[in-house]
């Protein structure tokens, strides 16, 4: 071991198993010193802290560690030994805040979030932080910045929209609050703070009789197109139909049983099948539960319904500005049953306990024990009901949408989905 000044030729000069002391000289750090094993000289610092000698690594030899560089970098270090901090000890913390990525977290969260939420609500949240988080995946959640999210949620709203990009948002959010719940000592949530895209009003879209003629006619003959029309000959929820099973259907008495256990309210639905309904569908294909969709998407997942509900949405709405010259104001499935159940309400004389029992709502004396006994003896009404719907829909006229109606009559508030 030799005491001298590290220079850039004293280094070059070290062979295998030698060291050299940084002294004798005006800038020296004690402490501060390299060494050589092999072919690779290494800086490196011996200090003490709580009585116990302790070393740690600068690094190597190269770019960009050149002798006045360590020299500085051990002097930062043994400022951190001044203030009662073992720089050992921060550099593993660094090291393990390093491997930390948003990736890394992303797969602890999903395996976590997969025994808890239900498959579609896993399957969007899964894709939120696989797929649209990517950009940030390398990145460690230690490091992630306001400015990091603010800018890739500007992003995802120019590319998807600002519906897609304010659930993204919140996905990211709730795996980081998660994170920090499970001991990740980051200092706060980066979300927090950053802006939320805004989006369309829409829970008030009523679609116009002829905004909801263009709807009909562009639905293509395939899946999305049968389950847009059913949407709004049914007046039930996307994902209701989307993920529509044989087992739930009895053809011959135009009926479909939609279980508790994918119905919202968690409350089995028994719901007539019009002939209307019934012609949309599809035949049925050997091997498959589901009415819609397109087979495997994932190994253990032989089976799903319908996916791809945005690029199928967009593709529709192209069709629609195609045939009428312009493209309709914002609009979303959703809007279908809320069109419908106003609809039958306000111009059909539909009264408002059979609008709810075909919407699958459950307030006042449908609650409780009474509701079982309601549904079965409101099935007569709530097939009178959807057949005066069907003959409506059948009816409608073929012209381009002249002004849009974007509030319900006040008279529909009870019966528009409080979903």
């Amino acid at each position: 071991m030799a005491v001298s000044n590290v220079t850039i030729r004293a280094v070059q000069a070290l062979k295998p198993g030698e060291a050299i002391w940084d002294a004798e000289h005006r800038e020296a750090v004690r402490g501060f010193g390299v060494r050589r094993q092999r072919d690779q000289a290494t800086y490196v610092l011996k200090y003490r802290v709580f009585g116990r000698q302790r070393f740690v690594t600068i690094g190597p030899h190269g770019a960009p560690w050149t002798p006045e560089l360590a020299r500085r970098e051990a002097k930062r270090l043994l400022g951190l030994v001044a203030s009662g901090k073992d720089p050992a000890d921060e550099k593993n913390k660094a090291r393990l805040q390093a491997a930390d990525t948003l990736r890394a977290i992303a797969d602890q969260y999903l395996r976590n979030a997969k025994q808890r939420l239900k498959r579609r609500s896993y399957s969007e949240i899964e894709r939120y932080l696989m797929v649209i988080w990517k950009p940030l995946h390398p990145v460690s959640v230690f490091h992630i910045t306001r400015r990091h999210i603010s800018a890739r949620v500007a992003d995802i709203a120019s590319a998807h929209g600002t519906v897609s990009a304010a659930r993204a948002r919140t996905a990211l959010s709730s795996m980081l609050n998660w994170a920090i719940r499970e001991g990740l000592d980051i200092p706060a949530n980066p979300v927090l703070g950053t802006n939320r895209p805004a989006q369309p009003v829409s829970r008030e879209r009523v679609l116009t009789d002829p905004e909801l003629s263009a709807i009909w006619r562009a639905c293509d003959d395939d899946d999305y197109g049968r389950i847009v029309r059913l949407l709004l000959l049914t007046a039930q929820r996307r994902d209701e139909v989307g993920s529509m099973q044989w087992a739930e259907i009895d053809t011959p008495a135009g009926l479909w049983t939609l279980p508790g256990a994918r119905t919202k309210n968690h409350r089995e639905h028994l719901l007539p099948l019009v002939p209307a309904a019934l012609a949309l569908l599809p035949p049925r294909r050997n091997g498959r539960n589901f009415l819609f969709g397109d087979g495997p998407r994932r190994s253990g997942d032989p089976h799903r319904g319908f996916s791809g509900w945005s690029k199928s949405k967009t593709a529709l709405d192209a069709r629609i500005a195609e045939a009428l010259g312009e493209p309709l104001p914002h609009w979303t499935v959703h809007d279908l049953r809320r069109s419908a159940s106003t609809v039958m309400a306000d111009r059909l004389g539909v009264l408002p306990h059979i609008v709810e029992a075909i919407l699958n709502h459950v307030s006042g004396h449908r609650a409780g024990v009474a509701g079982v006994y309601n549904r079965a003896r409101y099935a007569a009404e709530m097939r009178e009901a959807l057949e005066r719907w069907a003959e409506h829909v059948a009816a409608l006229p073929d012209q381009k949408p002249k002004a849009i109606r974007l509030r319900a009559p006040a008279s529909s508030a009870g019966f528009a989905d409080r979903s």
